[in-house]
């Protein structure tokens, strides 16, 4: 470790479901393979209350833990064997993480230990401390450098202006992009994304337009709707649905055939129409991606439109390395938008010892383009 560094830093550390305080602990150590992170900004989205209190089983961490599940800051360390990192480098640190001697077990630091013995051990020896802290360490294929000048600089300069903070969306645009590169989304296709007014369906929207999809946004909120089509004149069309599936699937089939279908349903849409009526509206050879979090134990697929109609339907969990540098890349080119240029509004930036009513004030302002951030 850098011996200008502190040995001490603050983090918040949850002890069992639903409770955590701020301490002061030691700051992780550099080893081979990793990196150490001050933090600028980490992510308060609004599913984060019901991650932190383990509302569903799965959501259970291996306790003592710091939550937490993404962030954006400076490299302050390096391990000996880094090549490219440096210190001083602007990064993103990504909260997936593989086991390097076997790539089926993967975690996602301050969200999901896995079920398995060996994603257990995973998380408790290499992503206990997640971004609710000062500092983070992280393993160097986790962690991502920017061209800060480029998305941080002034636009006179040459940059895009924007401030760390609006950065804190970019792991739901790399869900959402991996999604649609699993279905070869072409420039200038039509493609539904339902619902489109959340964290991760807004986001879905976003990287649709900076492939250069017609995008049709789907969703019962018209506010959120109205919101994305001002944003992407031209580019965004909507639909209000309704939940019956004939009136919605002539809705969306009126804005000509649609190549590919999007869903990105919470949870809280089991069981809900938008799948159905998404689905009746493609073409031939359309295709479909699932990227949501559903809880439906059958989906409503009919057998012939599926065989008839030669459809695709693909599930798509997380991301690949090379999607987080696709969007990097789609990002400092300026496709990929973030901030006013994405109509995103940062409500609140809030400290580690505020980090409760961070997550309130997260679930209150849910909806697209909606950003919370701790910056410790």
């Amino acid at each position: 470790m850098a011996p200008s560094l502190p040995s001490m830093m603050r983090a918040v550390v949850q002890t069992a479901p639903g409770t955590a305080s701020v301490e002061s602990v030691p700051i992780p150590k550099v080893e081979y393979g990793s990196a150490l992170v001050k933090l600028e900004a980490s992510l308060v989205h609004s599913n984060l209350s019901p991650i932190f209190k383990a509302d569903l089983d799965y959501f259970k961490l291996p306790y003592p833990a710091v939550p937490g599940s993404f962030g954006i800051g400076r490299v302050a360390a390096v391990g000996p064997d880094a090549t490219a990192l440096r210190e001083g480098d602007f990064v993103i640190v990504s909260a997936f993480i593989h086991s390097r001697d076997d790539p089926s077990v993967n975690i996602i630091r301050g969200v999901l230990a896995g079920p398995t013995p060996a994603s257990q051990h995973l998380y408790k020896t290499f992503a206990r401390n997640g971004f609710f802290a000062e500092y983070v360490t992280a393993p160097l294929e986790t962690i991502f450098r920017l061209d800060e000048a480029r998305l941080f600089g002034s636009p006179e300069a040459g940059g895009l202006g924007y401030i760390p903070g609006e950065l804190v969306v970019f792991p739901a645009n790399v869900i959402c992009y991996a999604a649609m590169r699993g279905i070869s989304l072409q420039p200038g296709e039509r493609v539904v994304i339902t619902p489109a007014t959340g964290h991760y369906s807004a986001a879905a929207v976003d990287v649709a337009a900076a492939l250069g999809a017609r995008v049709i946004a789907a969703s019962r909120n018209a506010a959120g709707l109205a919101k994305l089509k001002e944003t992407y004149p031209g580019v965004v069309d909507t639909v209000q649905l309704t939940g019956d599936v004939k009136t919605d699937g002539a809705a969306l089939s009126a804005f000509g055939p649609v190549d590919a279908v999007v869903d990105v349903s919470p949870p809280a849409a089991t069981g809900a129409p938008n799948f159905a009526a998404a689905l009746s509206s493609l073409r031939d050879g359309g295709r479909v991606t699932l990227v949501g979090g559903r809880g439906d134990e059958t989906l409503p697929i009919p057998y012939l439109k599926a065989m008839m109609s030669s459809l695709t339907i693909k599930g798509s969990y997380m991301y690949a390395r090379e999607d987080v540098e696709a969007c990097i890349r789609l990002a400092e080119a300026g496709l990929l938008k973030f901030g006013k240029r994405a109509g995103h509004v940062v409500h609140a930036v809030y400290t580690l010892d505020d980090f409760q009513e961070a997550m309130d004030r997260a679930v209150e302002t849910a909806g697209p383009g909606s950003i919370i951030y701790i910056k410790p």
